[in-house]
């Protein structure tokens, strides 16, 4: 039976790619990678370059097509992504059919982990439940940008026998729930930068996280959000694409 593997090849970083995942990569036949354009072909090339570096027999094959856009001008945030996964499943499902050989191996290689906010494990999931390709799956971990970024700022995410909330810029701007002091936040357009900047928060912010583009700011949030704004504008500008991550944590309370 055709198999596929969900490798997770962590936040940037080449080093980050585990002992486990090289090893998964060594059984993999095709690898699909989704274009996602000129803009993005950093993270097209990292793919390759985790192949050439880690796979011992090269006779793998590497079909790359365009992936598809998430129709921003949505009704709604969710019916949007809805429609985005209907769009990947097509694909996934078509490389899958036509791609990949009775009993071999397929991989998708994800950025950071396939269970922390990314689309490809809901994507297989949504095929398998369709019912009309038949396939098994195995999932990777990987390093997630909210490791890389604690380990980067030589940080421990939450306070002793506090929790850690992980959310969106999106999220943020309803607020972190009652009893939560610590939020790690990731996807964020910018939107959520400002939103608890009234009150004594610090913040640990880090861009390209492992990667010699690494950006690195922290301090107060309120004496650091220029600085960060200005940051993400220049590098968008710069490469066309950033990815981001950050740390929010309150003042202890009296």
């Amino acid at each position: 039976m055709k198999k596929v593997l969900l490798i997770g090849i962590g936040a940037g970083n080449p080093d980050y790619v585990t002992m486990q995942a090289v090893k998964a990569l060594n059984e993999v036949d095709v690898f699909f990678f989704l274009d996602k354009g000129q803009e993005k072909e950093d993270l097209i090339n990292l793919r390759r370059t985790i192949c050439e570096r880690f796979i011992e027999e090269k006779s793998y094959r590497i079909v790359e097509v365009p992936g598809p856009e998430r129709d921003l001008g949505a009704p709604d945030y969710k019916s949007g992504v809805h429609a985005w996964h209907r769009d990947k499943a097509q694909i996934f499902s078509s490389l899958i059919s036509n791609e990949l050989g009775d009993d071999e191996v397929g991989a998708f290689l994800v950025w950071g982990d396939p269970s922390l906010y990314d689309s490809t494990l809901r994507v297989i999931e949504q095929i398998i439940t369709h019912g009309t390709l038949a396939f098994e799956y195995e999932v990777i971990p990987g390093i997630t940008s909210v490791q890389a970024l604690a380990a980067e700022h030589k940080i421990a995410l939450n306070p002793i026998g506090e929790p850690v909330h992980i959310t969106t810029g999106r999220k943020l701007l309803e607020g972190l729930p009652g009893g939560v002091d610590t939020a790690v936040v990731m996807l964020d357009n910018g939107s959520g930068l400002r939103a608890l900047i009234n009150e004594d928060v610090d913040i640990f912010w880090g861009a390209y996280l492992g990667t010699p583009d690494q950006i690195l700011i922290s301090g107060k949030l309120k004496e650091c959000v220029d600085a960060i704004e200005e940051a993400r504008a220049e590098e968008r500008e710069r490469k066309g694409w950033i990815m981001d991550a950050y740390l929010l944590r309150r003042a202890p309370r009296s």
